[in-house]
């Protein structure tokens, strides 16, 4: 009898705790939800969550709305979908992680009749290693750690079902030093790579008819291509080169963007965060106050230093093609159409005012219209040179160029 009654008891304390520990645990998956919007917010983005239930260290939550910044112009954006935060874990400080986030592939339309049905459909969506800081005012330091890697799989969009969009695969990953979440955060890495990325022109002459003649003439009715990044950045001096920003489309070109400044510290950042959030609390400015912003980003100004920066474009057939376009268009082969062209370069350079650009312009411009393979524009300053010297170097373009070691290479080999 004595072991029944026990057994009872152990029985009834059990079914007691399950029900004081489940509102317990609703709080708890309520309370992290709360937290993903709460950090969101600070970099644009809007989220109501559906209801949150926890299940160990997993919560599930029944669809999000997402909002976005007013000057975004981007309407709120629904899906209807259970999302899996995997591992989570509350920090002492009251921060939170979670090994991975999952969402279930997205199959869904976006307009509707009379207008063209677009439907839309992405598989294999994760993210891995979410970080939420804790507190009330999140340092940039923090912000920068939020996510270590985001992934799909194919992206398909079609127009009256034929589809004009579609992606291979999308990743981007960065990797900390030390381990993510820390305050001291030393510096990190991260790459992206939108892989497969195939366009259907063709319907574009549906919308604006001399656009989609163009398109035809100049056989881009398909185009398909990649885009890769790489970016490093160290937090103490603030260290930014991205050694890559890549657009490479087949039988087309290649659009590559590399920048090295340093300065770019955590610090700053929060200072022009800080900035931002002034600006943005709608009040009119005292004159006072308009100038001690003025005042700040200047500070700033001074402490960012560019090292170099980069703009290369490689042709694949592009360039050529546009050529042989307009020569067409005005009547004339294209050599003669070409040597009209260069022709024209140093007149149309000296409207700028700044007759040190003809100099710098013209050859290298007329190279490339003779032979398209690669044009370049680089800054590449004797020394780092702030930002605020450069604005301060505007006012006599000349003295600009210099202070730039701003240089128009033509068909040169790649680095």
């Amino acid at each position: 009898m004595r072991t029944i009654q026990t057994a009872r008891l152990l029985l009834l304390s059990g079914v007691a705790t399950t029900a004081l520990m489940g509102p317990a645990m609703a709080l708890e998956a309520q309370a992290f939800v709360d937290r993903v919007a709460e950090v969101y917010k600070t970099i644009g983005y809007d989220f109501s969550f559906g209801k949150a239930t926890l299940d160990g260290d997993t919560i599930t939550v029944d669809g999000v709305t997402v909002g976005f910044e007013p000057e975004a112009g981007v309407e709120p954006m629904t899906f209807d979908t259970e999302i899996t935060f995997s591992g989570v874990v509350e920090g002492a400080d009251g921060s939170y992680t979670a090994d991975s986030v999952t969402i279930p592939d997205i199959d869904t339309e976006f307009a509707s009749a009379p207008e063209p049905v677009g439907h839309l459909t992405l598989s294999d969506i994760s993210a891995e290693g979410l970080y939420l800081p804790a507190g009330e005012t999140i340092p940039a330091v923090a912000l920068l750690q939020l996510v270590q890697s985001i992934s799909t799989g194919p992206l398909s969009v079609t127009r009256d079902g034929v589809e004009v969009i579609s992606v291979d695969a999308m990743e981007a990953t960065t990797t900390f030093n030390p381990a993510q979440g820390s305050a001291d955060l030393v510096d990190l890495s991260s790459t992206l790579a939108i892989s497969g990325i195939w366009l259907d022109l063709s319907t574009v002459g549906e919308e604006d008819a001399t656009a989609g003649a163009v398109i035809e003439s100049l056989g881009l009715t398909t185009v398909s291509g990649d885009i890769t990044q790489d970016m490093t950045w160290s937090m103490a001096d603030g260290h930014l080169v991205l050694n890559e920003f890549l657009f490479d489309f087949a039988d087309l070109g290649a659009l590559n963007l590399t920048t090295d400044l340093t300065g770019l510290t955590p610090d700053v950042l929060d200072q022009i965060y800080a900035m931002q959030a002034a600006m943005g609390d709608g009040g009119e400015m005292t004159e006072e106050q308009a100038q001690a912003q003025m005042m700040s980003g200047m500070a700033l100004m001074q402490g960012v230093n560019i090292v170099g920066t980069s703009v290369r474009y490689d042709d694949a057939s592009l360039a050529g093609k546009l050529l042989d376009f307009f020569a067409a268009q005005s009547g004339a082969d294209r050599a003669t159409f070409v040597e009209g062209l260069k022709a024209s370069l140093p007149s149309m350079i000296a409207e700028s005012g700044v007759p040190a650009l003809a100099d710098l312009i013209v050859p290298p411009v007329s190279t490339f219209l003779d032979d398209p393979q690669s044009l370049e524009v680089k800054v590449a300053p004797a020394s780092p040179t702030s930002l605020l010297v450069l604005m301060a170097a505007a006012a006599n373009p000349a003295g600009l160029i210099t202070a730039l070691g701003l240089a128009v290479e033509a068909n040169s080999p790649a680095e």
